[in-house]
């Protein structure tokens, strides 16, 4: 008994002294971090089933735990706000650029000296204050006009087509898009397809391509051309002085598709894709994370070697020397209200997937991002066509390519109100006017509202 009892006192010291002795700052962090469950918000639903397969790998190479979310189309400000509220607040989240900081800045930690930061490549296209970065870019995106050469080479080659054009690459103005597009539409039947161009998605949720990324480009050229301090306050009112601009495109869009424009109210991106995927029409507006969605069509018929890209040409003076529109709204943050543990290992992961190799082979290959980190060699970026057509626009010095503006639109509910503005007008019960007033006014409200 004796012996027993001075056993248990023996192990008793011992158990105090080590946990008197040990410190906390490193193992015992360490520790909690491998076993924290950091929750991943994701913008794009069409990215969701391979962020799962990403989050399984990482827990096999790991041990750890993450677990993605993904916010419906056009909702993530809305579920970010749900979440937050939560005990299930996401570890990490996104904002799109200088408005979605200023909306989340009191939960975005200082990523400085996290070691993906270190291997940004260029460290200015960071959400940077005072010197400190609180969001980090984690792709680099192109938009513009896609469109199949198979179905173009074949209208050129056309005896009674009404253009002296031979080839898409003299195509570089609205001027000649529209005088393409619109014979091709008269020759539709002798193509093949059902219209030029792939129905206008503009069921609300569904109309970000037109209220985000087509609208990006006159308030690009409004900024550009008045010579706006992007920072200063002076971007919180527009004209929307090519808005006409803006009209000669959506027009073209509309009245040379696949549908009546009368129902395009009913449309969603994802018909869209497949028409242009299964060979209906011969263009379709949209980005390189395109790609995913034309080639997993079942029954796709455009092949990879036969996709291609056009600036979006709307009319305006010197656009021929205009490129796609290329950079970024993505910009990766860490809860700074989650504890140190769970902010430790989101950093764990991301650094995760931006640097080991299977990883960043999930990046390329599923995500088929250009990450723009000095981890990625260049053998190491996307095979796809869209994003070997993005790199080659930004390698040409000929060209300009338009930044994304749009991070400075006001709010989402100022897109809201121009979706269901063009909605009105691609069915008729409003005229061109009345978007125009929609996108000025709404502009400025909601711009107020950030004050």
């Amino acid at each position: 008994m004796k012996k027993q009892f001075a056993l248990i006192i023996a192990a008793l010291t011992a158990l105090s002294m080590t946990a008197c002795g040990k410190d906390t700052s490193s193992s015992d962090s360490s520790d909690e971090a491998k076993s924290a469950a950091v929750r991943f918000l994701n913008f794009k639903p069409e990215i969701a089933t391979a962020y799962e397969e990403i989050v399984k790998k990482y827990s096999e190479e790991t041990g750890r735990t993450v677990i993605v979310e993904t916010a419906a189309n056009n909702t993530y400000e809305q579920t970010l706000s749900a979440k937050m509220a939560t005990s299930e607040a996401p570890t990490i989240f996104q904002v799109n650029g200088p408005r979605g900081y200023s909306n989340w800045k009191d939960y975005c930690a200082d990523l400085t000296s996290t070691e993906l930061y270190t291997h940004l490549t260029d460290k200015s296209s960071a959400l940077s204050y005072d010197g400190k970065c609180y969001g980090i870019p984690y792709t680099v995106e192109g938009y513009g006009i896609i469109y199949n050469k198979e179905i173009t080479d074949k209208y050129f080659a056309l005896e009674n087509k009404a253009t002296g054009f031979s080839g898409m690459d003299e195509v570089n103005n609205f001027e000649k898009l529209k005088a393409v597009v619109e014979d091709m539409q008269a020759n539709k039947d002798a193509l093949g397809i059902k219209g030029v161009f792939a129905s206008t998605s503009l069921k609300p949720g569904d109309d970000w391509r037109w209220q985000t990324h087509l609208a990006n480009i006159p308030i690009y050229y409004e900024f550009k051309n008045n010579n706006i301090d992007l920072t200063s306050d002076a971007t919180k009112e527009i004209t929307f002085e090519y808005g006409d601009y803006y009209k000669n495109i959506f027009d073209l869009y509309i009245n040379n598709s696949t549908v009546d424009r009368k129902i395009l109210g009913s449309k969603i991106t994802d018909e869209s894709m497949a028409e242009f995927a299964l060979g209906e029409c011969a263009m379709v507006q949209n980005g390189n994370w395109a790609w995913s969605q034309i080639n997993g069509i079942s029954g796709n018929t455009v092949t990879a070697e036969n996709i291609k890209y056009l600036p979006i040409y709307t009319g305006v003076a010197g656009e021929e020397d205009q490129g796609l529109c290329i950079g970024t709204e993505n910009f990766l943050c860490i809860n700074s209200q989650a504890d140190e543990a769970l902010q430790s290992a989101a950093a764990d992961f991301l650094f995760w997937l931006y640097s080991s190799e299977s990883g960043k082979k999930y990046v390329t290959d599923s995500l088929g991002f250009i990450a723009p980190f000095d981890t990625f060699a260049d053998a190491e970026r996307p095979d796809d066509p869209l994003t070997h057509e993005v790199i080659d626009w930004m390698s040409d010095t000929s060209k300009n390519n338009i930044p994304w503006n749009f991070t400075l639109f006001p709010s989402q509910t100022f897109k809201e109100y121009f979706g269901a503005a063009l909605l009105q007008y691609a069915q008729g019960s409003a005229d061109w006017e009345n978007v125009k007033n929609t996108v000025v006014s709404s502009w400025k409200t909601e711009s107020e509202h950030l004050e």
